[in-house]
C-alpha cells in the first residue's frame, strides 16, 4: 500500500495521462509508477557539487578594466543574467558596446570568439563609437601578441567586429517582447551568440501603462525567457536599466526603476554612480560575489582601468 509520502510525491508529478483526473479533480497512482521509487517526470536532478562544478567552469566576458573585472568575479558570466542600473551618462551605453566587442576576442587570447546581439530600445547605440572600441581592442591585441610571441590573424579588422553584433532596434514594449520572445529561434540558427545586451530593459515600460498589474505581468514573463536563454544557450545576458527617485523618512535617493519585484528577473545587480568626478561600479546584489566597489575610466578607446590610459577620456 503506498505510504502518504508516495501519494504527495503522486500528486506533485500531476500526470495528465493515467494520473489526473481533470472531471474529478482527484490524483491517482500513474500504472507505470512504483511505489518507493522516484517518478519519472522528477528526473534529471543534479547534485550540490555539480552545481558547483558546472559555476566554476563557465566561461567569462572581460570588461577590459582589470577592476571592473574583479567585482563581477573574472568578468561577466555566462548563463547569468546581468543588470547594469545607473543614471544618464555614468556609462550604461558604453559598457554595452564594450562587451559586444570584447566577447569577439579569440579564445587564443582569452577571449570567446563569440558573437553578440544589441537590443536597442533607445536609440543609444553608436557604430562610430563602436567602431572606435573595435579599434581599441584589436591595438592591445597587438600588444599582447607582441609580448607573447602570438600572431593576430589579419581578418580581426573593425569590419570583422562590426560584422558580429546582430543590432535590434525596438520602438515600443510591444516590439519588445516580441524581439524576447523569437531570441530563442534566433539563438538556435546563431550558435555563435555568447551576450545578449539589451539597453534599456526599462525605456519602454516606465510610461504608456494605465494597468499597473498588466505591466508586471509583461516584465515577469519577459524576465523568466531571458533566464530560459541564458540557462539553455549559455549566452550571457547583460540588461541595462534606469534608476528612479525614492522618497522615505524625508529623503531621497536613487533606485533601480521597475520596483522590488523587477529585482528578482536578474542573478547580478551592480549599480554605476559617480563619485567626486570618479566613474564607480558597486556589485550591489549576486548570489555569488561579494558586494564591492571598483573604479573605471571611460576613454576614446573604451573601458579602462583608472589611470592605466594616456589617451583623452570619452566625453558622453
Amino acid at each position: 500500500m503506498a505510504s502518504s509520502r508516495d501519494i504527495q510525491a503522486m500528486k506533485l508529478c500531476r500526470f495528465y495521462q493515467g494520473g489526473h483526473c481533470p472531471q474529478q479533480s482527484c490524483y491517482y497512482l500513474h500504472p507505470d509508477a512504483q511505489v518507493g521509487r522516484t517518478p519519472r517526470s522528477l528526473s534529471g536532478a543534479k547534485t550540490a557539487w555539480d552545481l558547483l562544478s558546472e559555476e566554476k567552469s563557465r566561461s567569462r566576458i572581460v570588461t577590459s578594466c582589470d577592476e571592473l573585472n574583479t567585482i563581477f568575479g573574472g568578468g561577466i558570466c555566462l548563463k547569468e543574467v546581468t543588470e547594469i542600473c545607473g543614471a544618464p551618462g555614468v556609462g550604461k551605453t558604453q559598457l554595452g558596446i564594450q562587451l559586444a566587442i570584447n566577447v569577439q576576442i579569440p579564445t587564443d587570447f582569452g577571449g570567446l570568439n563569440g558573437q553578440a546581439v544589441y537590443i536597442d530600445t533607445e536609440g543609444s547605440f553608436m557604430v562610430e563609437r563602436a567602431m572606435q572600441m573595435a579599434e581599441g581592442c584589436i591595438a592591445r591585441l597587438h600588444d599582447v601578441a607582441a609580448g607573447n610571441c602570438k600572431t593576430l590573424g589579419p581578418h580581426l579588422n573593425i569590419d570583422w567586429f562590426l560584422s558580429h553584433i546582430f543590432y535590434f532596434r525596438v520602438c515600443d514594449s510591444t516590439e519588445q517582447i516580441a524581439t524576447v520572445n523569437n531570441l530563442e529561434s534566433f539563438l538556435e540558427e546563431h550558435k555563435g551568440v555568447k551576450i545578449i545586451v539589451i539597453d534599456s530593459v526599462t525605456f519602454h515600460f516606465r510610461h504608456g501603462f494605465d494597468d499597473m498589474a498588466l505591466r508586471t505581468r509583461l516584465l515577469g514573463g519577459m524576465g523568466q525567457k531571458l533566464m530560459r536563454c541564458a540557462e539553455m544557450y549559455d549566452v550571457a545576458i547583460v540588461q541595462m536599466n534606469q534608476v528612479t527617485t525614492r522618497f522615505a523618512g524625508g529623503s531621497a535617493r536613487l533606485v533601480p526603476a521597475l520596483g522590488e519585484t523587477w529585482s528578482h528577473a536578474c542573478t547580478n545587480r551592480v549599480i554605476l554612480y559617480w563619485s567626486n568626478g570618479q566613474r564607480h561600479a558597486f556589485m550591489y546584489k549576486s548570489p555569488s560575489l561579494r558586494s564591492a566597489s571598483a573604479p573605471f575610466d571611460i576613454t576614446s578607446e573604451g573601458l579602462c582601468s583608472v589611470g592605466t590610459n594616456k589617451r583623452l577620456k570619452y566625453k558622453q
